[in-house]
């Protein structure tokens, strides 16, 4: 009898866990922002060490914290960070080249330093891909235990106890420390559709379920997002954000996929489109052109590197030639970056 009680128990249990762990991972967005936690994304930032360092771990895959598909062709879109400064305020912009043409602002990390020396970080999500005022800080506080769904406001909302946080002090981070250094110098990413570093390969995107479930507790430790909740967070230097937000980039093949509904249906379900993205672009980067016949048409594997069908005669360091390709830069040499190469 005591057997047969044990066993309907862990029947039971099995039945009733589900819904308590939907409540505990909150609501998706239902937008494009899904692929691409900001939580999870403060987080590497607040890792790294310099902005180049933030940006090839931003785009590694095995972080796991890109899934950003929004040409939607199956693959991650290689997102670069430019950099913006006026005096202390530093605006790191996340951006995607969608086509040749086409470029999308997905998210803005605001670093500032106000006239008491005292440094703020936060990230905003774009509008079109999060949804109004999504600003996320570290939190201001130590918290001991969160209300693990935000969006749930029923009568017995799930709490969970973790261990309190440390509060963040902003200015011990590495990165920061970095751009408000001396040795400090500004990284101005080369890449561009079709060519990119020769760490970052497209992989194919996830469910946005398991990306969810899998970034879920960054949540924890930060203040703000309104996964359904609503956002308290005001942006700290408003005259910066608004410096960003004048020029920000608008991709209108984003725009049409969002008002036909085409998020909704990519990696939630198995309704993809088809792949656009060309396997290789055609450079003037290099000091003379390749003459080596071309393969044909070559469609981006899933996983792994396509090899090349043409050499590339760009150097692999030092300074980045101009392009003739349309740049929302001010221009500027790359440090570093190591070469790139074509897809």
């Amino acid at each position: 009898m005591r057997k047969f009680l044990s066993i309907y128990f862990v029947i039971a249990i099995s039945f009733l866990s589900p819904p308590a762990f939907s409540q505990e991972e909150g609501k998706e967005l239902g937008l494009p922002g899904d692929n691409l936690n900001l939580y999870a994304v403060l987080t590497l930032f607040q890792k790294s060490k310099t902005i180049e360092d933030f940006e090839k771990s931003l785009n590694e895959q095995r972080t796991g914290v890109n899934n950003l598909d929004l040409n939607l062709d199956k693959k991650a879109d290689f997102i670069k960070v430019v950099t913006k400064q006026n005096g202390d305020s530093f605006s790191f912009i996340l951006r995607v080249d969608v086509s040749k043409t086409e470029t999308q602002d997905v998210a803005v990390i605001l670093l500032d330093k106000n006239k008491d020396k005292k440094t703020t970080l936060q990230i905003v999500g774009d509008e079109e891909l999060y949804g109004k005022n999504y600003v996320v800080e570290p939190s201001p506080t130590a918290v001991a235990s969160v209300t693990a769904n935000p969006a749930y406001t029923g009568d017995n909302p799930v709490t969970v106890n973790l261990p309190a946080t440390t509060t963040v002090v902003v200015e011990t981070i590495p990165v920061v420390q970095y751009v408000y250094s001396p040795a400090y110098v500004p990284y101005y990413p080369p890449y561009y559709y079709g060519y990119y570093p020769p760490y970052f390969f497209a992989f194919s995107v996830m469910a946005v379920g398991i990306y969810h479930h899998n970034h879920y507790y960054h949540h924890h430790g930060y203040h703000g997002g309104h996964y359904g909740g609503g956002n308290t967070v005001i942006i700290n230097n408003r005259n910066n954000f608004n410096n960003y937000n004048n020029n920000k980039m608008r991709s209108n093949t984003v725009s049409n996929n969002m008002n036909n509904g085409r998020y909704t249906n990519s990696n939630r379900s198995s309704n993809r489109m088809a792949s656009t993205r060309p396997a290789a672009s055609t450079s003037n980067r290099a000091a003379t052109a390749s003459t080596r016949p071309s393969t044909g048409t070559n469609y981006r594997p899933s996983s792994g590197v396509s090899p090349s069908t043409r050499t590339s005669n760009r150097p692999s360091g030092g300074f980045s030639m101009p392009s003739s390709r349309p740049s929302s830069m001010g221009g500027g040499f790359s440090r570093g970056g190591g070469g790139g190469r074509h897809r």
